[in-house]
This record gives C-alpha cells, sequence and structure tokens, in this order.
C-alpha cells in the first residue's frame, strides 16, 4: 500500500503536526527504556516520561489545560491487527521513524469497517503527531528490525481498567477499556481476548 508522510496533504482528514515543541529530553527517556523482548508493550503513563519539560507543556498547550497522561507504546509490530478510537485527540511523538495505520471513524458501517479504506503515513522521530479524535488507529508499525518507540499522550486514565455499565447503543460493544472503543480483526489476539470483531478484508501488514 501507499505510505503517505504525515506532512502531505491526504494526512490533513486525520491530523497534523503540531509545531514549537522541544522533544529531545522527551526522545531521551523514552530511549532509556528498555525494548521488550517481543511483541508491543503500553503503558498510559511513565514517571520518567511525565518528568521531562514537555509533559506541563503538552498539557496546558496541546490539551488546553486538561489533566493529560504520557505514556509509551514500544516494540515490534509491523501489522494492523486492531483500531481504536477515543472520545478526543491523541498525540505521538516518536524516538523513531513510525507508521501509522489510520481510518475514519464515519467509515464504520452497522459495527464493521472494510480494511481497505486503511490509509498508512510514516511521522519522522521527534515530530508531535496529532491524531483527531475521528481517526482510528492502533499500535504503530516499526521501519527497522530495531522496533519503535512512540510516545502517547492522552487524557488521564485513557485505556485503564475500569468496570463498564449496562449497554445503551450498539457502539457500546466495541469499549474496551476507560474513554477506549476497539474494532478487532479476527486474526488478531485481540479478537481471541474477547474483544469486538468488526475488520473485514486484510490483515494488513507493511
Amino acid at each position: 500500500m501507499t505510505i503517505y508522510s504525515v506532512f502531505d496533504p491526504e494526512f490533513r482528514e486525520f491530523g497534523k503536526v503540531l509545531t514549537g515543541y522541544d522533544t529531545n529530553e522527551l526522545i531521551a527517556a523514552m530511549n532509556a527504556v528498555d525494548m521488550p523482548a517481543e511483541g508491543v508493550a503500553y503503558e498510559p503513563w511513565i514517571d520518567s516520561l511525565e518528568a521531562t519539560g514537555i509533559f506541563k507543556e503538552l498539557g496546558d498547550n496541546a490539551f488546553g489545560g486538561m489533566p493529560i497522561e504520557l505514556g509509551m507504546c514500544w516494540g515490534y509490530n509491523k501489522a494492523l491487527n486492531c483500531l481504536e478510537y477515543h472520545r478526543n485527540s491523541e498525540i505521538n511523538i516518536g524516538a523513531t521513524d513510525f507508521v501509522l495505520l489510520l481510518a475514519k471513524q464515519e467509515n464504520i458501517i452497522k459495527g464493521e469497517l472494510y480494511t481497505a479504506d486503511v490509509m498508512a503515513f510514516k511521522a519522522p522521530a521527534g515530530a508531535v503527531v496529532e491524531v483527531y479524535a475521528t481517526s482510528l488507529h492502533y499500535a504503530p508499525c516499526m521501519l527497522s528490525d530495531e522496533g519503535f518507540r512512540v510516545a502517547v499522550v492522552l487524557p488521564r486514565n485513557t485505556n485503564t481498567d475500569f468496570d463498564k455499565a449496562a449497554a445503551k447503543d450498539p457502539e457500546d460493544a466495541m469499549l474496551w477499556a476507560r474513554n477506549k472503543w476497539l474494532i478487532a480483526h479476527p486474526d488478531s489476539s485481540e479478537a481471541s481476548q474477547g474483544a469486538y470483531v468488526g475488520l473485514v478484508g486484510e490483515n494488513i501488514t507493511i
């Protein structure tokens, strides 16, 4: 599939690149975290990342004073597997170059989304990439055998466990964690764990 850049016009409907932030201290802190032996690791917040100066700046500026979390998704991945969305934008900052696989929320029809509607975007290390709330995304894809490290900035407590309320709307079947709606491909490990299966077509691999 075509891999666009987050600086290309095709990315405008999915998000934007924020400017004015110094990411060097954050990248150093991310690189100090050990890589997993295999697969992908994710932590909603990591103390050493939140100790960097950009943490307060992102909360004050990019999130307009909202309490945020600064965590990381890192490891080894080349596949789509799932797509998720939140009720807000997500900010990604890579210590490495990485690829985001993205789709639009309005393409979910009767609980299904075709993987043919997914687009790929490369982000360079250090870029502050905002992914809009209406853009479905998941674990980044690596561009080298060394894996990827991508900081993830979200409102505080997103992606944490909570007791789900009784379902009110069909969308509630996709609610997987706090402020996290997830659509899995049938071939994914998440599907075998009980995640809502709604991705139709090829499980895209970069």
